[in-house]
């Protein structure tokens, strides 16, 4: 054996104890992270859903929304009532909520439902919920645009437009809602022929 070899040789078995000392102790499994309570607002447990607070408008107030729904989105050829897709508990819902904002909305919204009721009878001496279609339609013309609203009716017009704001929020995230405008978002399209030419050419990819 040639020197050069040796001297390899001899490093190489000089570092074996070394190398032997250097070797990794196994790996410990980590503990799993902590976490609060599931089924929380805040953590919902997916698998086992239960109602995060009760709900609270009576059955009353929920039929006098229900017809105030049906007058801001009533039914038509291309889609059913804001009350056919359940617009009034998700109103209800969101009014239940325990925190500070939908506390004050839930106020605001049962002095609204109780002013309709109030109105109904001055005007026809029956509850809202018992409104003939024009009848109902009489109050709503008063309520239903608050710059053209007569100073009496500025508080009901105001209630008006936060249930209608909360009306269209509910109905048109259904799936019904959705066809109503025509989205076509969340569907897999069987093919993608690229961005539209107008596009491109608007955003300056093409000349």
């Amino acid at each position: 054996m040639e020197r050069r070899d040796l001297v390899k040789v001899l490093g190489l078995a000089a570092t074996l104890p070394v190398l032997s000392g250097c070797e990794k102790p196994p790996l410990e499994t980590p503990a799993p992270p902590t976490r609060g309570p599931a089924g929380t607002p805040s953590d919902p447990d997916l698998l086992r859903p239960a109602a995060g607070w009760e709900k609270v408008l009576t059955q009353p107030e929920l039929a006098t929304l229900s017809v105030l729904c049906d007058v801001i989105i009533p039914a038509d050829e291309r889609s059913p009532s804001a009350s056919q897709v359940g617009v009034p508990d998700f109103i209800n819902e969101w009014a239940s909520a325990p925190y500070e904002y939908q506390r004050g909305g839930l106020v605001r919204l049962r002095g609204g439902l109780a002013w309709l009721d109030a109105e109904a009878g001055r005007r026809f001496d029956k509850a809202f919920a018992a409104l003939a279609e024009g009848e109902r339609n009489q109050i709503a013309e008063d309520i239903c645009y608050a710059p053209r609203a007569r100073p009496e009716f500025q508080a009901a017009a105001q209630f008006f437009d936060f249930v209608r704001d909360l009306t269209a929020t509910g109905f048109y995230t259904t799936t019904e809602g959705m066809k109503d405008l025509q989205y076509i978002g969340n569907v897999a399209l069987p093919k993608y022929d690229g961005p539209p030419a107008e596009v491109l050419k608007h955003l300056g990819l093409t000349s």
